[in-house]
């Protein structure tokens, strides 16, 4: 097998594992919320799932980075994806007996999130050794499609198992997948090239330091990791917390329609994926990411109005009206992600050497990542206590603010 086949075969075996994966997670945590609260969980309760299910992934994000760096990446992702199988085996067995309680939910997915941790820093530090650099847009392009498609078809999937067969078979297809993606990696041909420097003392400190340092002295990556830090504490419990409450409390719908719902999210950031694919390139990776920071903010505003009850009244809680329009502007809103994320990560590959790579993105992931977990537990209190339109609301104004500073501060940065 020549070079060219061999590094497309090993992306494959990449992709073929992620893939598998994330159907399996997405078909769990879809209905995640709705099961929470079939068993008599509150927003607040949903709000602390979601919580529980990103800290130990930050807790544990700086060291799965150093790691990474340090030892065969190809090895961590493995070890990641069997534990994580385990753990899941673990629950069905505990489902299936009748045993299944919140705490018992609740600590698992600490477990799995914790190795999520170590695993996704390897992961994303190993595609830029398996393509050539000027391929790393399109790679990027293909694991966000990829992934998105994983989301794409679980909903219905999801729904539908779990109205005729409950919760026990979703765990189990999660538990089978995260060990198939480990199969999968053990087959790709990796070659590890461990630092001179192993044998020091406190290297953890030590590499972790650099890694600050290094993104302290990179005026893009720092400024694009604050701004990620405060949209995804408004953006991204949206989907986690804010919807499933709102399906549940507001709207008159079936479960399929809730499917249908996360189907045009996902399908948007298929779209967004491809897009980004085909459309961005080296020379406009800036300009695109402010045109999706423009975008997001226009969606986040429609969706905050089609949560009050001026639009409940005047289109109807339970209309095909407003399940269309509903499903079009999350179709937007995840296409936009799309326009931000990607460009964003190609960029930080781009500006980052080898060696440092598992650990900037471990260290970006933890700073631009913290604030989801904190923004669910917000929202979940929030909307126990006030109008889920009215907390919604003030989001759209905070992001709207956050953003034209971003987009005007950002023109002004010049390529290091």
């Amino acid at each position: 097998m020549n070079n060219e086949n061999s590094r497309n075969w090993n992306l494959f075996l990449l992709l073929f594992g992620r893939t598998v994966s994330d159907v399996g997670s997405s078909i769990q945590m879809l209905v995640m919320p709705l099961y929470i609260l079939d068993i008599g969980g509150t927003a607040g309760t949903i709000g602390l799932f979601s919580f529980l299910s990103l800290i130990p992934i930050l807790i544990v994000f700086p060291l799965g980075g150093v790691l990474g760096d340090r030892f065969n990446r190809k090895g961590i992702m493995v070890t990641a994806d069997f534990l994580s199988g385990t753990s899941l085996l673990a629950l069905t067995t505990i489902s299936y007996m009748g045993k299944i309680n919140i705490p018992i939910l609740l600590i698992v997915q600490v477990m799995v999130g914790m190795f999520y941790g170590f695993f996704e820093p390897a992961s994303k530090g190993m595609i830029p050794q398996l393509v050539d650099s000027k391929d790393l847009n399109k790679a990027n392009s293909k694991v966000a499609t990829l992934r998105v498609f994983s989301g794409l078809v679980a909903p219905l999937i999801a729904v539908v198992l779990y109205t005729q067969y409950g919760i026990t078979l979703l765990f189990l297809i999660n538990a089978i997948s995260f060990v198939l993606s480990g199969v999968s990696e053990i087959f790709i041909k990796f070659t590890h090239f461990p630092p001179k420097n192993i044998e020091e003392k406190k290297w953890i400190v030590n590499d972790l330091y650099q890694g600050f340092k290094f993104i302290k002295s990179s005026v893009t990556i720092r400024k694009l990791s604050f701004f990620f830090f405060i949209i995804f504490t408004f953006i991204q419990p949206l989907f986690a917390v804010v919807l499933p409450v709102f399906y549940r409390t507001q709207l008159s719908y079936k479960d399929t329609q809730y499917g249908l719902i996360q189907m045009a999210l996902f399908l948007g950031a298929m779209v967004g994926s491809i897009l980004v694919g085909k459309l961005i390139d080296d020379k406009n990776l800036k300009g695109w990411l402010i045109n999706g920071v423009s975008s997001i903010v226009v969606a986040f505003m429609v969706y905050g109005i089609l949560l009050s009850p001026f639009a409940l009244d005047f289109l109807g809680n339970d209309s095909n009206r407003y399940l269309a329009i509903f499903m079009i502007t999350m179709f937007f809103l995840a296409l936009s992600m799309m326009f931000i994320s990607i460009p964003v990560q190609t960029m930080i590959q781009r500006k980052t050497p080898n060696e440092y790579m598992s650990r900037v993105f471990s260290i970006v992931g933890l700073i631009s990542k913290a604030g989801v977990p904190i923004g669910g537990l917000v929202y979940g209190l929030l909307i126990d206590n006030i109008p889920i339109h009215l907390a919604v609301t003030i989001s759209v104004f905070i992001v709207a603010l956050i953003s034209i500073n971003f987009i005007i501060k950002f023109r002004k940065v010049k390529e290091e």
